[in-house]
C-alpha cells in the first residue's frame, strides 16, 4: 500500500497540506479545529495582497501573512520577486519569533530584509517616501525588522511584547 494513499494532492499530483492549523500555522491534531487557511491558489493584485498581509501581521498571524505573500511571490511580476519573497521570509521570521525560536527568527528576518533591500536597489523608484510599492512602507517595516533582530540577538525573545512581533506592513491611514 502506498504511504500517500488518501493524501490531498493538487491537479499536478503535488501534495497539499489541508490539515487544520492554529493561529501560528502549527498543525492541529483534529480536523475542523483550525483557523481558516489561505487558499493554495490565492491570486491577489499587489495592493490587495499587501493589505491582507498587513491585516494578518497586525493580528498576530504571521504564518497566514506568509502564505499571502508567498502567493504574490509566485504569481506576481518577475521584477517583484525579491520584494514578495523577502516579505514572505520576514513573515516566517515573525512566525518563528511567535513560536519562541529566536535563532530561526533572526535568520529569516535578516534574510528577508536582505532580499527586500535587493529589490529596493534594483527598483527604478528612488528610496525615500515614494518607495512604497502597493502602500507598503518599506522603510518603516525594514527598520522594525532590524530593530527586532538586534533585540533578539541581544536579549533573546523573553520580554519582547507581543505588539513588537506585529509590525505593520502598509502605511497607516489612521
Amino acid at each position: 500500500m502506498s504511504p500517500d494513499r488518501g493524501r490531498d494532492r493538487d491537479p499536478g499530483g503535488r501534495p497539499r497540506n489541508a490539515r487544520p492549523r492554529d493561529g501560528l500555522g502549527r498543525p492541529l491534531p483534529r480536523p475542523g479545529h483550525g483557523e481558516d487557511r489561505i487558499p493554495d491558489d490565492l491570486s491577489l493584485a499587489g495592493p490587495d495582497a499587501a493589505r491582507l498581509a498587513d491585516d494578518l501581521l497586525r493580528a498576530g498571524r504571521p504564518f497566514h501573512a506568509h502564505e499571502v505573500l508567498e502567493a504574490s511571490w509566485k504569481t506576481g511580476p518577475p521584477g517583484e520577486r525579491d520584494l514578495w519573497q523577502g516579505l514572505a521570509q520576514i513573515a516566517v521570521g515573525l512566525t518563528h519569533a511567535h513560536r519562541g525560536n529566536a535563532r530561526g527568527a533572526v535568520a529569516l528576518l535578516s534574510r528577508g530584509a536582505e532580499r527586500v533591500r535587493a529589490y529596493q536597489a534594483a527598483s527604478p523608484v528612488a528610496a525615500g517616501p515614494e518607495d512604497r510599492p502597493y502602500g507598503i512602507d518599506l522603510a518603516a517595516f525594514l527598520a522594525a525588522c532590524d530593530h527586532l533582530v538586534a533585540r533578539i540577538e541581544r536579549d533573546g525573545l523573553t520580554g519582547i511584547p507581543a505588539a513588537d512581533l506585529r509590525p505593520g506592513l502598509t502605511v497607516s491611514t489612521g
